[in-house]
């Protein structure tokens, strides 16, 4: 080897070198990947957000589809290495995570649409982009005078057409909530709810997967269940008769939440698809059947599909503290499981 081509070698390796400290570059602020639920939401999300989104800002968003406990579970699996920028949860697991700080600070300031949402829709960590509404919905033809309280779904004529569902999801286990309170009951004290199930299990219609409740009531097998509006919704685009009722004590809300992962580098993307997410002309596409969400921009127009009237009438709805429903959830989920589904 010549002088010249040592010389040359060793600049070589001394570039190899210097590039080898510097650090990695963060990757490209013109996509990003973001969990999103399966079904409804992945087909609403790929068909509304995805294009806008690409129109609006040039960024591509490539889509996980996982159940909200399922991101929980991958992001803590993962030590710091995000699978994906942007989680999309539920209360439940939103405190999860939350408490094991798997959430990025959101800059509202990077939210050109933050000021179109109500106040306190907007958290440090979270935006909810999604409003859920539950209460009884019912088959009108079959049950013409619908229970009007959680207690009477018990009783006789309605107990013998309900469909039962356990903790698996939100709706149920707010449900379930309630019913436990209307016998006595509290968030820290299910066991009248239990001693109900129990008492009543011989009558009821059916005892079901949460997915399945829908499919029964459609082919008839129950005519009275408790949900969201969303799966109103739905059956109603189907041509199902379907009614849905708040009970006395009112209906229940909850809020679907969009969170910036810990460490994710996709942080301007991560911003301005919450931002899309949250503007006029996506909540006012996502409300129309087939996916019937409730919208969370006030310039949004709410649709005659999803039995609510406005966003006032959603703040006045009954809630829940998700940090004293989680550490007893699963004990809940495997007894109803063990004593109720069988």
């Amino acid at each position: 080897m010549t002088d010249l081509t040592r010389r040359s070698a060793l600049k070589g390796v001394a570039a190899l070198g210097a590039a080898a400290a510097l650090p990695l570059p963060a990757r490209a602020s013109t996509s990003l990947n973001a969990a999103i639920y399966p079904g409804t939401w992945d087909e609403a999300y790929r068909a509304i957000i995805a294009p806008q989104l690409k129109a609006k800002h040039g960024v591509d968003v490539a889509f996980d589809t996982l159940w909200a406990v399922d991101q929980v579970t991958k992001v803590r699996a993962a030590r710091g290495v995000p699978p994906f920028d942007c989680f999309v949860l539920d209360p439940g697991p939103a405190a999860a995570a939350r408490q094991a700080g798997l959430f990025d600070p959101i800059d509202a300031s990077k939210l050109p649409n933050a000021s179109k949402l109500p106040a306190g829709l907007i958290a440090p960590d979270a935006v909810t982009v999604n409003l859920q509404v539950v209460g009884i919905c019912y088959n009108p033809k079959k049950v013409p005078n619908p229970p009007k309280t959680w207690a009477q779904l018990f009783e006789s004529p309605y107990v013998e057409r309900l469909g039962l569902t356990g903790f698996q999801t939100t709706f149920g286990t707010v449900s379930l909530v309630e019913m436990a309170k209307a016998f006595g009951g509290s968030a820290t004290n299910i066991e009248p709810i239990f001693k109900k199930l129990k008492e009543v299990l011989p009558k009821v219609a059916a005892v079901s997967t949460p997915a399945a409740l829908p499919g029964l009531f459609q082919q008839g097998q129950i005519d009275i269940m408790y949900t969201n509006t969303n799966n109103a919704a739905t059956l109603k685009a189907k041509g199902v008769d379907i009614a849905f009722i708040a009970p006395e004590s009112g209906a229940i809300t909850f809020s679907t939440t969009l969170h910036i992962v810990k460490g994710s580098e996709n942080r301007e993307a991560a911003h301005k698809y919450i931002d899309t997410v949250i503007a006029a002309d996506a909540q006012s596409k996502l409300q129309l059947s087939p996916y019937n969400m409730i919208p969370v921009n006030k310039d949004v127009k709410l649709s005659d599909n999803l039995d609510v009237k406005s966003l006032d009438e959603v703040a006045k709805m009954v809630t829940h503290d998700w940090n004293v429903i989680n550490p007893q959830r699963a004990a809940w989920i495997e007894r109803f499981n063990k004593e109720i589904t069988k």
